[in-house]
């Protein structure tokens, strides 16, 4: 049969795998999900092209379970990405998630100097459906979701920050739209900030998760490479 995965690439790359989970590096421009646009190139397309060639997935077997993600990242944004290969892996690590149980940071290049070395933000996010963008407020409504971000100032040379950021809720856009909240929006966003020429993408990377596994019960710490357009602005920033 002619699944519609097989039209996307089976390329992926892996950080880790076995039996029951994959960790993939997400690489900026990919979707995760089919969105508005229709593409058939997604993240998850690709896993799915990659294990069906592997003999793991089969939809034509009427008690395979599809494989599927856990979490997700915007479009512009690089990372690790989380999938369960079997049903009880994914309502462990779905749970996890709900309970606020993996440890994820994201590096990020912000526009300015934040106000303090380090800082725990809270405000309120509404998420407008039909544009797929969010507007964060000072004060809480019936409409609107409480979001806490945590960063951290790893270093600045007073016109760009290099900063680690920890999400303790997770909505929508949630870090670049509450740093833009603040004034130091993340370079290169231009939905939330404003387009900066020479760079191929927004400095946003989720680059490290550590979670426990959900069969083994093994904790585990996995880092993915930063994209080489960042390292270009990083090199700006570590002359300090």
């Amino acid at each position: 049969k002619e699944y519609e995965f097989l039209k996307a690439p089976a390329d992926i790359t892996v950080v880790y795998e076995d039996e029951n989970i994959l960790l993939m590096d997400k690489k900026n421009g990919l979707v995760v999900h089919e969105d508005n646009d229709g593409s058939v190139d997604t993240l998850v397309n690709r896993m799915l092209h990659y294990l069906y060639a592997k003999g793991e997935y089969d939809p034509a077997d009427e008690n395979s379970f599809t494989p599927a993600l856990c979490n997700r990242l915007d479009r512009n944004t690089g990372g690790i990405v989380i999938a369960a290969k079997n049903a009880e892996s994914l309502r462990i690590l779905n749970q996890k998630i709900k309970d606020r149980e993996l440890e994820k940071k994201y590096l990020c290049i912000l526009v300015g100097v934040p106000p303090k070395k380090s800082d725990t933000l809270t405000h309120y996010l509404f998420k407008d459906s039909k544009t797929n963008t969010v507007t964060v407020s000072d004060k809480k409504t019936a409409s609107n979701k409480t979001i806490i971000t945590k960063y951290r100032v790893l270093r600045t040379d007073g016109t760009l920050t290099l900063a680690e950021i920890e999400l303790m809720t997770g909505r929508t856009h949630q870090i670049r739209v509450h740093m833009a909240y603040i004034g130091h929006p993340v370079l290169g966003d231009d939905v939330y900030g404003k387009p900066f020429k020479g760079i191929d993408g927004q400095c946003l990377h989720a680059g490290k998760i550590g979670f426990v596994h959900p069969i083994t019960y093994e904790y585990m710490e996995f880092e993915s490479e930063l994209p080489q357009y960042f390292h270009q602005v990083l090199e700006k920033v570590r002359r300090l």
